[in-house]
């Protein structure tokens, strides 16, 4: 019984974390250009339309990289 109830714990802070990041990329595109910002490849010609936002990956990978640096420092 004691190894579900630390399953249970870790699945409700996981869907906690998922709920705030959630709500975090449903408001934060209205306030942060995320996913138009300049460097972001975007080519439409006719009924084709590719978009490759690097400049995006890359700012959200430095930005997760320093969270997660920060966060597993114990």
């Amino acid at each position: 019984m004691g190894e579900f109830s630390s399953f249970g714990k870790m699945l409700m802070f996981f869907g906690a974390v998922m709920l705030v990041i959630g709500l975090f990329i449903t408001f934060a595109g209205k306030v942060f250009p995320f996913g138009r910002l300049p460097g972001d490849i975007f080519v439409r010609k006719g009924n084709f339309t590719f978009y490759f936002p690097i400049v995006t990956s890359i700012i959200l990978s430095i930005i997760l990289t320093i969270l997660l640096n920060f966060l597993g420092r114990r």
